[in-house]
Formats: C-alpha cells, structure tokens, sequence
C-alpha cells in the first residue's frame, strides 16, 4: 500500500490550477471532465510520478464548514517540502502570495504559512540539516 493521492479542498479549479502550477510551480497530471467539474491533479516536477495532489472542489457543505474552520484557527491544510523556506517565502512574496506566518525557526525544521487564494492555508517547512 502507498499514498497515491492526496486532496486539496479548492473554492475554483481553474484558479486553483492557475495558482498551483503558475505560481507554485506544481505540473497538471490529470484532468478528467466529470461534469461540472474534473478530476484535476497536479504533481510536484521534481517527482513527476510522485504522490497527486488533487485539486478537489469543495462544493459539499461539509468541507466549506471545515475549510473556514481551519482558516479561522490558522492552520493548514496541507504541508509541503521546500528546500529553503526563506527563499521560498521570498519567491512566492514577489508574486503577490499572502503569508499568514512569516518563516519561523521550529528547532529542527523552518515553517511559514501561506493563503493559497482557493480557501486554504498551507505550510512550507525545511527541515535543517
């Protein structure tokens, strides 16, 4: 057994797919039309056959009521590996993305917080050495 997917809850998959490969740098997998919607996943470049991150439409009540939730109490949905946070923080502030939590030394890693415009905060972290 592995990980082969893992969701994101988005408010809108095109905007969500715009910010994830324009602005994060993710690549589209997939995209399957399922109607109104798709199955739309995008990998990270670096590991092209890595796990999916699914792009999913959030439109079930629940899952609007669990993204305000998270974001009401700063935390993130999801995590992802950088490998400099700072740089990160700086590349990703030069596109005009909005930091909840600027990168903050944790002991053994580094963390900061990001709003990615689709309704979720997630966290970038470094681990050192």
């Amino acid at each position: 057994m592995r990980i082969g997917h893992v969701s994101v809850l988005v408010d809108d998959q095109a905007k969500a797919l715009a910010f994830y490969t324009g602005v994060l740098g993710f690549t589209k997998k997939t995209e399957v039309p399922l109607g109104e919607y798709s199955w739309l996943t995008v990998v990270s470049p670096e590991d092209p056959e890595g796990v999916e991150l699914l792009l999913e439409p959030d439109q079930h009540p629940a899952a609007l009521a669990y993204k305000k939730a998270l974001v009401a109490d700063g935390i993130p949905v999801t995590m992802f590996t950088v490998a400099d946070v700072s740089a990160e923080y700086e590349r990703l502030t030069a596109q005009g993305v909005t930091f909840t939590q600027p990168p903050l030394d944790a002991g053994s890693v580094t963390t900061a917080v990001f709003d990615d415009t689709c309704g979720n905060l997630i966290q970038i972290v470094a681990p050192h050495g």
